[in-house]
């Protein structure tokens, strides 16, 4: 099983790829080495779902990996390197909420597999539950990984402490909310929206993981 695709690759997904190798190069001809290794490591990171799925048995719509790509240029290049977790105040909100709802579907998704897909077994209230339960406790564990970095090494990933700790979680809980909501849409057969359509595409392309 692989990533399946019947269309090109995403323009978004190949202006990630361009902007990413462009900025490797970049820093190779002027000497910002640093560029070139957060560049050139990002890049990589972004084919891991393309060598990772086939040993999984997934097959990931090609939605997905455009995501994880856009999510980790986000966060590791743009929001490191280009210094946008302090040029913009909203850009740790935006990430934040985005990777809470991404894993509020992961949750809804999972709970569905351990269940193989039944909705007799599995009501979409529990499914919900599940799914933000399970996205808020990464929330969770990711603020106390940063306090972990914070008080053995000295680094300042927390910003203003307790205050940033909180506005996180709470970010963290509503992306959760939304994505567990999408999982309950799914399971009642309604909504058409973007997350609910994502998780469909997954369901549709690893039926023999739920039951199908």
């Amino acid at each position: 099983m692989t990533i399946r695709r019947k269309a090109p690759f995403p323009w978004l997904l190949i202006l990630t790829w361009l902007v990413l190798l462009g900025a490797a190069v970049g820093g190779l001809l002027t000497g910002e080495f640093s560029v070139t290794f957060v560049g050139a490591g990002t890049f990589l990171l972004t084919l891991v779902p393309f060598w990772l799925a086939p040993r999984v048995g997934l097959n990931l719509p090609i939605g997905f990996v455009t995501a994880i790509a856009v999510f980790l240029c986000a966060t590791l290049f743009l929001g490191e390197l280009g210094d946008f977790y302090e040029r913009y105040w909203w850009w740790d909100v935006v990430l934040h909420g985005g990777s809470a709802m991404a894993f509020g579907l992961v949750g809804a998704l999972l709970m569905l597999m351990l269940v193989q897909g039944s909705q007799l077994k599995a009501a979409p209230l529990t499914v919900a539950f599940f799914a933000f339960c399970f996205a808020v406790t990464i929330g969770a564990l990711w603020e106390i990984w940063e306090f972990t970095l914070d008080q053995v090494f000295g680094l300042n990933t927390q910003k203003s402490g307790l205050v940033d700790t909180m506005w996180d979680l709470i970010v963290d809980s509503i992306g959760a909310l939304i994505g567990a909501g999408a999982g309950w849409a799914y399971l009642k057969g309604r909504g058409g929206g973007p997350l609910v359509r994502a998780m469909r595409a997954f369901i549709d392309k690893n039926r023999r993981l739920f039951g199908g």
